[in-house]
């Protein structure tokens, strides 16, 4: 019989610190984002528009967050799966879900489990994708 050790979920403290790395990260970049990080069951924890962010980067962050989470994957490693001559062409109109498939969404991870994720949306799709990579890594080291 195998023993599972429990890994702490991510918190609301998590979940402000990601928050706020990925708009570091955005601001000294130059650019306006919104932020969302999901808990493990799919549930908002923490959300930030910066006010002069476009107003549709609120639901493009949402989105991506839930794709990385649904899928355990950065949705920047996602996106060429789903072109036409991709093998999952068909997921993003198969599945009735908020799914994504631009870069910006990022899963986050604690002893090798799925704990939540993070979503950025109003810079172009690879500025977004920095900006949440930047902000595990931040995370990463108060683990």
């Amino acid at each position: 019989m195998s023993t599972t050790i429990p890994v702490a979920p991510l918190t609301t403290q998590d979940a402000e610190v990601l928050v706020t790395a990925a708009r570091r990260a955005a601001d000294a970049a130059g650019v306006t984002v919104s932020v969302t990080v999901l808990d493990a069951g799919g549930h908002l924890l923490a959300f930030r528009r910066d006010d002069r962010a476009v107003l549709i980067s609120g639901e493009t962050s949402t989105r991506k967050a839930y794709t990385a989470l649904q899928l355990d994957a950065p949705t920047a490693d996602l996106v060429d799966l789903v072109k036409p001559d991709g093998p999952f062409h068909t997921l993003p109109t198969a599945l009735d879900k908020p799914l994504l498939f631009i870069a910006g969404g990022v899963p986050v991870h604690r002893d090798g489990r799925l704990i939540g994720a993070i979503g950025v949306g109003g810079g172009a799709p690879e500025q977004d994708h920095g900006f949440a990579v930047a902000a595990v890594a931040a995370t990463e080291e108060l683990s």
